[in-house]
């Protein structure tokens, strides 16, 4: 069982989380054998956050109550609020959570959350623009280290930038390996350019697998 905890915050950026989210917890093209993926929501308190397109989401539980196992993943998302200290408790969860092999995941304004402990320091990594990394983490010394993608995976940390929410999601996915190969492909494809050939090949996929794992 893995569980993918997602941090919650008030103006959390809605948009980033939306592809990898509903994809694990519906779990519509995963793979016959996949293994289980529960998906949790996790702030600092129990009460109540506001996204910034203005939906209300009450967390599921708290950051303690986070399992530190290489079997957890936590995705920490863009937000306006990142700069408030109450949030410096998640961040050294996610420190402990790298050292335990398990899986973390930032993308936009998270990004800058994990700079100002060094935790981009020393592994590949992207952001918003290295200038913007520079600008907002004085803290922060992973120049040599940040490479111009929308999205980058460094093994068991994937960042992104606030416009590699799809690529992220597809990395994220490829990670736990909860879809079949050809399925990721054509899933990425057809959200990445919207062709239609793109959307009935992944249609295909999962006819396909589904006859192959009956005979």
């Amino acid at each position: 069982m893995v569980t993918v905890y997602v941090y919650i915050l008030d103006t959390l950026a809605d948009w980033e989380m939306g592809y990898v989210t509903s994809e694990l917890h519906s779990r519509r093209f995963f793979k016959k054998a996949a293994q289980q993926v529960a998906v949790k929501t996790v702030s600092y308190s129990r009460e109540p956050i506001h996204t910034m397109g203005g939906l209300t989401v009450v967390p599921n539980c708290t950051i303690e109550d986070i399992i530190v196992d290489k079997t957890s993943v936590l995705l920490l998302p863009g937000a306006d609020t990142w700069n408030n200290s109450r949030h410096d408790t998640i961040v050294i969860k996610a420190s402990e959570l790298l050292t335990a092999g398990a899986t973390v995941c930032a993308i936009c304004g998270a990004t800058v959350a994990l700079a100002n402990t060094g935790l981009l320091d020393n592994r590949p990594h992207t952001s918003n623009g290295v200038g913007f990394l520079e600008m907002v983490s004085p803290a922060y010394k992973g120049q040599n280290y940040y490479i111009d993608e929308p999205s980058v995976a460094d093994k068991n940390l994937i960042t992104a930038s606030c416009t590699g929410a799809l690529l992220w999601a597809r990395q994220i996915i490829e990670r736990l390996d909860v879809f079949q190969e050809d399925t990721l492909e054509y899933w990425y494809d057809y959200f990445n350019t919207g062709k239609p050939e793109s959307f009935f090949a992944l249609m295909q996929t999962l006819i396909l697998h589904v006859d192959h794992e009956s005979c």
